[in-house]
């Protein structure tokens, strides 16, 4: 353990200040990925059929706690299709929208860190160019110190970049399946509304009574229009 720790530590040292920028880089990045993860995961419900959410609209008080609140918040007080559809272009402005920024910034760190690799390459080569130039006794050791940076660096920064990738990649998987399960929603939710209204409109028009026509002087008066 103690061996371990030791390598770590001249590794890190041997990386130059840019392993500190790579370092404070690497726990945004995770943080960040952790956090789009936890907000894109949605597989319980965004993998559900169509009969499923069928009955979910029908009954809501059936549906997960997630979609309960949702189905609730595109049926409630609305008045017409196009009141159903803002709800949801509602519903994809504050939740999808807002996956969408933070996985840019999500790839917006997964190409910075191998750029810092690169960046402690450069100045690895930098100085090992330096010490050719210079030369003297302590030339070999600049030299193999220069090279020491460059390599760590580049390694760091690409240890760093693959796993953010790979995270970035699940977490815009999962943005996709839940704004693909919110098309499905409302469209499903439009039938339901669409049914309903038609069988309102029926019912109303099933209860509307002819008018019985009237009397003029002996004469029965013809109905109206």
């Amino acid at each position: 353990m103690n061996e371990l720790l030791h390598e770590m530590l001249h590794t890190w040292v041997s990386g130059g200040w840019v392993m500190a920028a790579i370092a404070i880089l690497a726990v945004i990045l995770y943080a960040s990925a952790i956090h789009v993860l936890m907000s894109a995961h949605h597989r319980g419900i965004s993998r559900a059929s169509d009969p499923v959410l069928q009955r979910w609209v029908a009954q809501p008080q059936q549906a997960p706690a997630r979609v309960r609140e949702l189905i609730r918040y595109t049926q409630d007080e609305v008045r017409s299709i196009r009141d159903v559809e803002g709800r949801f272009r509602e519903v994809e402005a504050t939740q999808v929208t807002d996956l969408d920024r933070r996985l840019a910034f999500l790839n917006v760190m997964v190409i910075a860190a191998p750029l810092f690799g690169l960046l402690g390459t450069v100045l690895g080569m930098l100085l090992t160019f330096q010490a050719i130039g210079v030369g003297g006794s302590s030339t070999a050791e600049i030299i193999a110190k220069g090279i020491s940076e460059a390599l760590v660096c580049t390694q760091s920064g690409m240890m760093v970049a693959i796993p953010g990738l790979i995270m970035a990649t699940v977490a815009k998987r999962w943005r996709n399946e839940y704004a693909a399960f919110l098309a499905r929603l409302e469209s499903v939710t439009l039938r339901q509304f669409r049914s309903e209204a038609s069988v309102v409109t029926r019912g109303t028009v099933g209860n509307e009574t002819p008018t019985a026509p009237t009397e003029i002087n002996g004469m029965p008066e013809a109905a109206p229009a």
